[in-house]
């Protein structure tokens, strides 16, 4: 642990963070939005993983996508994440090279 901060979870405990039922988690499971470490039945879930049931819910409930669209919302949506990031690092590399050419 890291002060307060939860970084993994049991099955039980990442279905009530979430509000919801374990099978629905099983779920997710399923459709690979989740991946529990371990072997079942003493599976952890990194504590990301309630960020990302946080966020299928909320696509189920806002938009009405189900768990296949749920899972590619995800994907599609950490890809743009990572290239944020590297456009980000690639401005701070062109910026610092621009600024070694200044007299």
């Amino acid at each position: 642990m890291n002060g307060d901060r939860i970084e993994e979870f049991t099955l039980g405990e990442l279905a009530r963070h979430a509000g919801i039922e374990a099978e629905r988690i099983l779920a997710m499971i399923d459709e690979g939005i989740l991946e529990p470490l371990g072997s079942r039945p003493r599976w952890r879930f990194p504590a990301d993983s309630l960020r990302r049931v946080t966020l299928v819910l909320r696509l189920q409930r806002d938009l009405g996508v189900n768990l296949a669209g749920a899972a590619l919302a995800l994907q599609l949506l950490e890809e743009l994440h990572g290239l944020r990031r590297r456009v980000r690092a690639l401005e701070t590399l062109l910026f610092e090279d621009l600024r070694g050419d200044l007299p």
